[in-house]
């Protein structure tokens, strides 16, 4: 039987080549790729080619475009690291700061964070209509707050957060007001806090979430969500993370600290 080969297209295999170069480190994350006519001199190809090859790698996030201002190299995925202790709860200390790291660059108070957006109503939504099924009322006896959490000088995460305990305090709910809304809406509501349950899955970022993530509509977004309870299981506070899958991935560690281990799950 004859069979035939499909030439791979010239756009495809200089991306390949400039993914090389990406992971040798002669393009390192965060430097500025050479421009489109540089880059056509000196792999003897026309501008088409070296669009078609940096809009390749920019659909797989290696590469941003930032209109006016170049190509840049992205810095690797993040990991959002989460520990698992199959033997007790652990307290719901809002762990995603932690758990996404800055590298090497310092936090600054003024930059980084999480930082209150909005208050808005519980209108029915879909997503208003699972956290009052989650949390066992109506969905009219619910609150909601939303935050951006910022690290790296750049917006990450997107939350949202509901609880049934009526409306936390006015200062609590100020847009722009930093803190770490799992401890704030546990310490309004008098309670302590512990993980109920958690899932993830992604979804396809809407106008609002792209608008405050500063990626295109569609983008990949990474979510963890779930239920906080009381420590007699009592539901408190239902939440919803979306962060940019093109910058972070969830790492789930089973092992403890050290080396030991619990049972295989």
């Amino acid at each position: 039987m004859a069979t035939h080969r499909t030439e791979t297209p010239l756009y495809r295999r200089l991306a390949r080549q400039l993914q090389e170069r990406i992971d040798a480190g002669t393009y390192p994350a965060g430097s500025r790729l050479p421009s489109e006519p540089e880059l056509s001199t000196e792999f003897g190809v026309n501008r088409l080619t070296v669009r078609q090859a940096v809009a390749e790698l920019e659909r797989a996030a290696v590469l941003e475009i930032r209109r006016g201002v170049g190509t840049f190299v992205r810095p690797p995925a993040v990991r959002v690291s989460i520990t698992v202790d199959p033997r007790s709860q652990r307290f719901d200390l809002g762990s995603v700061h932690t758990g996404l790291p800055l590298g090497t660059r310092a936090p600054d108070p003024a930059e980084d964070g999480e930082f209150v957006v909005a208050a808005p109503p519980v209108t029915g939504s879909p997503e208003d209509v699972e956290a009052a099924r989650q949390l066992g009322c109506d969905s009219a006896e619910l609150s909601r707050v939303d935050t951006v959490i910022r690290l790296g000088g750049r917006p990450r995460v997107v939350s949202s957060y509901w609880v049934p305990s009526g409306p936390p305090p006015a200062e609590l709910l100020r847009p722009g007001r930093a803190g770490n809304m799992v401890l704030d809406l546990a310490r309004a509501a008098g309670v302590e806090l512990e993980y109920d349950w958690r899932a993830f899955g992604a979804v396809g970022a809407d106008l609002a979430d792209a608008e405050l993530l500063g990626v295109p509509p569609g983008t990949a977004l990474l979510v963890r969500e779930g239920v906080s309870c009381t420590p007699d299981g009592t539901p408190a506070l239902y939440l919803r993370r979306r962060i940019d899958g093109s910058s972070a991935r969830f790492v789930l560690h089973y092992r403890e600290p050290g080396g030991g281990s619990g049972p295989a799950r």
